[in-house]
């Protein structure tokens, strides 16, 4: 039984995104054979220890884990108001209509958390939060949620806030300095959250006797930070990117600078080869080759900075800086209706949100309307700057492509593609939307070395990884071919 438990557990991870090898998956059984399975924290860190490796996917762990082994308690006993128990009328699984205890039995419920609360007897809490999720939660069975709605509705009808003022009031605050008070309304806030925490305990349990494991850890799935949509990202998740871009640049720009030391990818040296063989009777046992000569890219970065891409740009502009150790060389330019270079904006060592701060008020990015006019960016930048570009350029250019139906001007891409390395485009729309509307990325994605479909920062992260690893020696044009089957289109 619990084999099989566990073996959905570790598959509902990797239906998160979270990555599991079966040889981890092996050794978090081996290790329960070493654990208590009684002691619930013992359990839950053995499990974390052997699956998890990255720290920002243990929310994905504690969700997965909180359906997956759920505390399972008896049918506990309630007063009914006159001293005399009663048990809990709602069967799990089958939640009670909203309400249904009267405004009396809602004031006695109340009254009675209120008491529990103050006097932290967790058993009382459990007993009546079980009565308040029977009676207001109005858990549907069958329901696809997760137990969000129900959730707040039990909140609402408990008045949660109300019983921690009245926490507050109940102690009598007169000679206690500021200290002591801050100290006394973080216990009590902290007797609130778990109340909160029972809550929803209680109704998820109840959702997992209805519908079962599967069904609620789906419903429940939050895509990982890494695979989260830049372009549709709340505010909270665009917080938590802003603090794991750095890291994540770091440990990238490491793994690239290991991997140019390891390449051989130099070619054979004959003569060496000959000569190293002649101590061998003229069998080239040990093949020679030429030292090998990485070569670090020039980066010229052209972001859409319009209302739509906004959020793209920023996180494309701050990803390519943080890795600029990898590159000889990165040039920025934001364009919306015109072009204007933004490089000195994003010295090393200056703040991002002031540089991006500078650059929305002080770049000249707009001629006309402030609509993205793509045509009339690139026709700029090419006469501006495309005498700056060598064959150790790369190219790169984010944005939707949505040309507000104004002139495409896409001969400018096939003349960048002639004098630079490579030109590559990053569109942070699905590519089912490409050419839907007043989007023309298939016109300049033709010409293009390469147009990748990024919307999230795993994407980014490999994109970056693969131009930051050019090919050794001397630097080679591009082999055209027929765009293919996959998640972009490359010549």
């Amino acid at each position: 039984m619990l084999l099989d438990v566990l073996t959905g557990f570790i598959q509902e991870l990797r239906s998160a995104g979270v990555p599991v090898s079966m040889v981890e998956a092996i050794d978090a059984t081996e290790a329960l054979r070493y654990t208590d399975l009684a002691d619930r924290v013992a359990f839950k860190s053995t499990l974390g220890a052997t699956l998890i490796k990255n720290v920002r996917h243990l929310e994905a762990f504690e969700t997965a884990f909180e359906v997956y082994f759920a505390h399972h308690r008896p049918e506990p006993e309630i007063g009914d108001g006159n001293g005399s128990p009663r048990k809990s009328e709602a069967a799990p699984g089958e939640g009670g209509r909203p309400g249904a205890g009267g405004d009396r039995d809602l004031d006695e419920l109340i009254e009675a958390l209120f008491q529990a609360l103050l006097s932290e007897d967790l058993a009382s809490i459990r007993a009546l939060v079980r009565r308040a999720v029977d009676d207001y939660a109005g858990i549907e069975p069958g329901r696809p949620v997760g137990g969000t709605y129900y959730l707040y509705r039990t909140l609402r009808r408990l008045g949660v806030d109300g019983l921690l003022e009245r926490l507050l009031e109940s102690e009598d605050g007169h000679g206690r300095s500021d200290l002591e008070e801050r100290l006394v309304r973080e216990e009590f806030e902290e007797r609130i959250e778990q109340l909160r925490e029972e809550i929803r305990d209680e109704i998820r349990r109840r959702l997992v006797a209805d519908r079962g494991r599967e069904a609620v850890a789906k419903t429940l799935r939050k895509p990982l930070l890494e695979d989260v949509d830049l372009m549709h990202a709340a505010r909270a998740d665009l917080a938590q990117l802003e603090q794991v871009i750095n890291p994540l640049t770091r440990k990238l720009a490491a793994r690239l600078a290991h991997k140019r030391r390891l390449r051989r990818a130099g070619r054979l040296d004959f003569r060496r080869t000959m000569r190293r063989s002649l101590a061998t009777g003229g069998v080239p046992i040990e093949p020679q080759f030429r030292a090998p000569h990485p070569i670090k890219p020039e980066i010229f970065l052209l972001c859409d900075i319009s209302g739509s891409m906004a959020t793209f740009a920023r996180f494309t502009l701050q990803f390519m800086y943080a890795m600029s150790s990898q590159f000889s060389k990165v040039r920025s330019f934001a364009f919306i209706d015109a072009l204007d270079e933004i490089t000195s904006f994003l010295d090393v060592g200056t703040d991002f949100p002031q540089a991006l701060d500078r650059i929305s008020t002080e770049a000249e990015v707009i001629w006309i309307d402030g609509h993205s006019d793509y045509g009339r960016s690139l026709d700029q930048f090419w006469a501006r700057f495309g005498g700056h570009l060598t064959r150790r350029s790369t190219v790169i250019i984010t944005g939707d492509a949505r040309n507000n139906y104004r002139d495409v001007n896409s001969s400018i891409v096939p003349q960048l593609v002639d004098v630079s390395r490579a030109v590559y485009w990053l569109n942070p729309e699905p590519e089912a939307y490409w050419d839907t509307g007043d989007s023309v990325m298939n016109a300049y994605a033709k010409h293009c070395t390469g147009a990748y479909e990024v919307r999230n920062l795993r994407q980014l992260e490999a994109f970056v990884e693969q131009i930051a690893l050019p090919p050794v020696g001397r630097v080679s044009r591009p082999v055209p071919h027929e765009p293919g089957p996959g998640r972009f289109w490359q010549r």
